[in-house]
């Protein structure tokens, strides 16, 4: 299919598509588009005529002041427009509020304020020149010199902030709770009383997104009016928060992301540099691009938060958990008190009469983080499942025993029932095909010549969540659909459930239907985070096709029609006509004219159990709140999973591979399982990256990070990934929404990374409690 326009939302399905079916597999319907270069990206895009190209320089200390910028060499460059920085910006772009803060914003840090330096890599000019290099040579020939003050890069330097998260004032009468620190009972008490007890600390690195597609901007204004081409999670918050930022009303900025080249969190809340790019614009009169360095993206983005735990866990000889205390560190920026607080994932997954927690944020002179796939569960389910594994040691018992004496159907925080757990099927599923029963139980008494063998395990969780959502659905009578919803193609394969889900509902070939994403003059959508996507837009996409087929069907059995006196729930609509229980038929078109005389539209919005009566004014200021988890006050959310791995460590050089991992998984009504397994494959490689490959190394000196780079940031590639299984487990929820949706896009991910160190473990006899696994850590051995 061609595209027309860069700046329209594009489609569509495969013209070879086979009948439609929710849940069946089905090839991604801008497949075609991907892979012939058609899908246009923010990067793809120049605003609509030639752009001037923007370069940014970037600050060389992490905390201090601009004593001086020397722009007279950068001047000089052939074809240099315009160079911003604070001294012709300063309050003309306002900061913010930081999205954990009810606003927009990844960070509250506004760069170009003033001449203060808050973290290493902070913006401190934009170029903007007739070419790209231009820009950047201008940009490099800036003189700027700095007043620099001693940094604090992380946990342990001095001149830190720490911050107790403490829990949200209790929530007003019919308002679910969102405590953060969940606790029950008497935790300290039982845990000095229990006859077995593991009590240890556990760390995580920072870790960055890195997606393939950079962080470009173009910005392009038409009079008054914004159009903002860039990739993004939220297209109605980036409309709102950008005009908030420029002091314009919102319905003068457009926002166009028809694709996503790499997300995984780092593309959820604006940044600080769309607003500078769209001033720029303003000034130059015409448009400008920004396309950001691959080292600049580890600092004007966002990244996952470096965390520390201590976990202490008691139980009985049975195995039964007494008390589980869990308390988190994790590293923010100095203004931002930016938290993941995951012990309200931590805390709930197994029974437990005694729980307590606590999250503590550190301030660093660093940018802000933000949400990294499945941003909670990935760090602090690696503590507990770590020690969960060393409590199964220190009992003698099996891993995957240990957690079936603490499932539990009602959570133990507030003791709600789950609408579905299917905890332990899915272990059950897993072990049986990695070969479990075959482990033995001492470490290092598994072997491959000069391989040890280690086998571990974990569990998964993720909650399921939703939000408001609108969508418009137009049936035309030659039988052709049109969705239109602003949601985020990400590269989760949202466009092809849309419109399996408008096929299905309205019985017309999958080929007959057009999905429109992307774009802020559609229907709002939620963010795209907290895989809440196909459960949020596919139910609201669900219910305007109802509406159309309820107006047609009502048509046809009105007194003096085709099918009157005819029950209208016995009447199908497939195939491009209504169908009677007797047989009889009608063109679509014939009932179409006569319900409408022509195509009929249909405009719906949902708001979901949970979700507050007035979301649907907060989705169109681009601040839709999501509902679910452990934040309902009826029952509890969530997806689980069981995550087993195989680990293959030499005896000598103590090189590590990953050989092979197998994950089950029940995520409620699967709608196409062929993207749906993607989803959890790609997380599941994600877990073996973020258990032996990925982090970011920080100076401790000057907290400036090290390997910003693809070169030296380590990512596994295809030799690293061995044997991937992944498996479904059927599973029935009709509580969490009427289709029956979990999400299921960052669960693949969860409790892998312990997996993988409990396999070490268990091959080496050395447990490694601070991630990545690397060779020096097993060298004591």
């Amino acid at each position: 299919m061609s595209v027309t326009a860069p700046s329209e939302p594009m489609l569509l399905a495969p013209k070879d598509a086979a009948k439609p079916a929710i849940g069946a597999a089905t090839s991604r319907v801008d497949a075609r588009l991907k892979v012939t270069g058609g899908a246009r990206y923010g990067s793809d895009i120049d605003g609509g005529r030639q752009p001037a190209h923007g370069y940014l320089r970037t600050s060389a200390i992490a905390r201090g002041r601009i004593t001086r910028i020397d722009e007279t060499a950068a001047r000089r460059v052939p074809g240099v427009l315009e160079i911003l920085t604070f001294r012709n910006v300063g309050d003309r772009i306002k900061p913010g509020k930081t999205f954990s803060g009810q606003g927009y914003m990844g960070s509250s840090i506004a760069p170009l304020a003033s001449d203060r330096i808050q973290h290493a890599g902070q913006i401190v000019a934009l170029v903007v020149a007739d070419s790209f290099e231009a820009a950047r040579d201008a940009a490099q020939r800036l003189d700027v010199s700095y007043a620099e003050e001693r940094p604090s890069a992380t946990f342990d330097s001095p001149g830190l902030k720490e911050g107790l998260t403490n829990p949200k004032p209790k929530s007003k009468e019919g308002e679910d709770s969102e405590d953060e620190n969940p606790k029950v009972g008497d935790a300290a008490g039982a845990f000095a009383a229990a006859p077995v007890r593991i009590d240890q600390h556990y760390e995580t690195p920072t870790q960055h997104h890195n997606p393939i597609e950079l962080f470009t901007t173009t910005c392009a204004w038409n009079g008054d009016e914004l159009t903002v081409w860039e990739s993004s999670q939220n297209m109605y918050g980036f409309k709102n928060g950008l005009a908030e930022q420029l002091g314009i009303p919102a319905d003068k900025v457009r926002t166009v992301s028809p694709f996503v080249g790499g997300a995984f969190g780092s593309r959820g809340s604006l940044t600080q540099r769309t607003a500078i790019v769209a001033l720029a614009a303003k000034r130059v009169g015409r448009p400008v691009r920004l396309e950001a360095t691959r080292s600049q993206g580890f600092t004007i983005a966002t990244y996952r938060a470096e965390t520390r735990h201590r976990v202490r866990l008691a139980a009985g000889h049975d195995g039964k958990l007494q008390a589980l205390i869990h308390e988190g560190w994790e590293i923010s920026s100095r203004p931002d008190d930016y938290k993941v607080a995951g012990t309200d994932a931590s805390t709930r997954l197994y029974a437990c009469p005694n729980v307590d927690s606590n999250v503590t944020i550190v301030h660093t002179d660093r940018n802000t983080p933000g949400f990294m796939r499945s941003p909670p569960e990935t760090p602090y389910l690696f503590a507990l499942e770590s020690a969960m594994d060393e409590l199964a040691v220190a009992l003698k018992m099996d891993p995957v025993e240990l957690r079936r004496v603490n499932d539990t159907q009602v959570e133990p925080i507030k003791g709600l029932p789950y609408t579905s757990r299917a905890l332990m099927p899915c272990f059950d599923a897993a072990a049986a095909a990695f070969g479990w029963a075959k482990r033995t139980p001492e470490p290092g008494s598994m072997r491959d010549g000069d391989w040890l063998i280690g086998w571990g395990c974990a569990s998964s969780m993720y909650p399921t969540q939703m939000g408001a959502a609108s969508a418009r659905v137009t049936l035309s009578p030659q039988g052709r659909i049109v969705v239109q919803t602003a949601t985020h193609e990400i590269g989760q394969g949202v466009m092809t459930v849309i419109a399996l889900t408008a096929a299905d509902q309205l019985g017309v070939p999958l080929d007959q239907v057009t999905v429109e994403v992307g774009d802020s003059r559609l229907p709002p959508s939620p963010v795209a985070g907290g895989s809440n996507s196909t459960a949020s837009v596919c139910n609201v996409v669900a219910k305007a096709c109802a509406d159309i087929r309820e107006r047609i069907v009502r048509a046809a059995v009105a007194p003096s029609a085709p099918f009157a006196g005819v029950a209208p729930a016995s009447l199908v609509l497939a195939d491009g006509k209504l169908t009677a229980p007797d047989g009889r038929t009608e063109p679509l078109a014939q009932a179409m004219a006569r319900a409408a005389g022509g195509a009929i539209e249909a405009y719906a919005e949902n708001i979901p159990h949970g979700v507050k009566p007035d979301a649907l004014q907060g989705l169109y200021k681009g601040q839709g709140k999501l509902a679910g988890g452990a934040k309902m006050k009826d029952r509890i959310q969530f997806a689980f999973g069981a995550q087993f791995a195989e680990v293959r460590v030499h005896r000598l050089t103590r090189e590590v591979r990953a050989s092979r991992v197998v994950g089950a998984y029940a995520a409620g009504r699967i709608m196409n399982p062929k993207t749906a397994k993607s989803q959890l494959m790609g997380g599941q490689v994600w877990g073996i990256s973020a258990a032996l490959h990925e982090a970011t190394e920080i100076d401790r000196r000057s907290a400036r990070y090290y390997n910003d780079d693809l070169a030296e940031y380590l990512i596994p590639v295809n030799a690293d990934i061995t044997r991937v299984e992944t498996i479904f487990l059927p599973e029935q929820d009709e509580k969490v929404n009427d289709l029956g949706i979990k999400g299921l896009g960052e669960l693949g991910n969860v409790g892998l990374n312990a997996a993988v160190a409990n396999a070490v473990w268990h091959a080496t006899g050395v447990r490694v409690r601070e991630l990545p696994v690397r060779i020096e850590k097993l060298l004591v051995a």
